[in-house]
């Protein structure tokens, strides 16, 4: 068995729609295709992956430095010890290969995308879904629960379109979310003070409600809002400063009581690592939002996991960033807190098939094999064109 060719291609995101940095009009996601020489149906079995939402495709690393590496490596050397599936860990090793420490940026992107398109493949050669993969690899059992979900939207979007935020979030609520997210320090505090009014009243309460800087802010600022929204109750205040700005966020748990978050844009083991020793992240109350897409793929993001467990983190502070159908099959295999979805923007790739309900502000995969995208049909027609 061995993998007979990787295909990837850049797919653009939909919809016109900004943070308080910067806007996705441009935005693409890198689609990957790992192709086994087993075929079934008449047809060779694919792994599918992709690297994530709201950052560039990264088609020129995995073209030019990472399919040539483990197109070159020797097959059996890229299979796990039963011979019969490709082991993820290895085909991280090989796609390293030459690579410096540190760096990490696209290159964790294009190799998380690479990686979880293995985790898709081994699926479906076993017929089944890819959280029950996840869970056995990890040593887990799947639990009965259903994965607490909740719709990140409330972006700023262009004058005159006819639309609030109230309507955004009634529209999420109508769909069986009852746990939202929105943007801010894209505004002047007073209007961002009265988007989250506007939030609340369809939220009903604080700890139903996120917000989301987008590292907008510098200590003053963030010290600032983080006071005028103190009495809100909210759910959590995300990604506030820099992301690497470990003093900032130290200086943020020091004077800011309720949870905040972040994590989506550490890209390592030794991101998160730094962020512990450095960030004032508290056991219990913060979140932590790194995403295997983002990192590497499962195999470091398993690591992560470990590491934020021996530091007496629980894995229920977990909250992948992402809002797509792979992250919520990670949450449910690893037994995490709960998952980002994306039901109005970001398509092909934000939010859940039909499949996938939500329900009562839960959700959980389908039993599909693989990560089951090709039950998204935006992604099943990108899919259909990379494959040929």
């Amino acid at each position: 068995m061995k993998i007979a060719d990787i295909v990837t291609r850049s797919v653009k995101l939909e919809g016109a729609i900004s943070n308080a940095v910067v806007s996705f009009d441009d935005h693409d996601v890198s689609l990957v295709a790992v192709v086994s020489d087993v075929v079934r149906n008449g047809r060779p079995v694919a792994g599918i992956g992709f690297n994530s939402i709201g950052r560039y495709a990264q088609h020129g690393i995995l073209s030019t430095r990472i399919r040539p590496r483990i197109l070159n490596a020797a097959p059996d050397s890229l299979l796990d010890e039963s011979r019969t599936r490709f082991d993820p860990a290895r085909i991280y090793a090989a796609a390293m290969k030459n690579e410096k420490p540190g760096g990490h940026g696209d290159r964790a992107s294009a190799v998380g995308a690479l990686e979880l398109a293995i985790w898709d493949l081994n699926a479906k050669l076993d017929d089944r879904p890819a959280y029950a993969a996840v869970a056995e690899a990890f040593g887990r059992t799947v639990a009965a629960a259903r994965v607490p979900v909740y719709a990140a939207g409330g972006y700023y979007y262009a004058s005159g379109g006819g639309r609030t935020l109230r309507d955004e979030l009634q529209g999420y609520r109508d769909q069986g979310f009852d746990a939202f997210k929105i943007k801010v320090g894209g505004a002047d505090a007073a209007e961002d003070l009265a988007r989250i009014e506007e939030a609340l009243a369809v939220a009903g309460a604080g700890s139903r409600l996120a917000v989301d800087a987008n590292g907008r802010f510098g200590l003053h600022d963030a010290l600032t809002f983080g006071q005028s929204i103190a009495g809100y109750g909210l759910r959590w205040y995300e990604e506030v400063g820099d992301p690497l700005d470990f003093a900032l966020n130290q200086a943020l748990t020091h004077n800011y009581d309720g949870a905040i978050a972040t994590g989506e844009n550490l890209f390592s083991l030794q991101d998160v690592r730094n962020l512990l020793n450095f960030g004032g992240m508290r056991p219990g109350r913060d979140i932590f939002q790194m995403d295997a897409g983002l990192s590497y793929g499962l195999t470091e993001y398993g690591r992560i996991i470990d590491l934020l467990e021996r530091r007496g983190y629980s894995r229920e502070q977990v909250f992948p960033h992402g809002g797509h159908l792979i992250n919520l099959h990670i949450v449910a295999g690893l037994g995490l807190g709960g998952c980002e979805a994306y039901p109005g923007v970001f398509k092909p790739f934000g939010g859940f098939p039909p499949s996938c309900p939500v329900v009562d502000g839960t959700v959980w995969p389908s039993d599909a094999p693989g990560f089951g995208l090709e039950e998204m049909p935006g992604i099943a027609a990108a899919i259909s064109d990379l494959l040929g």
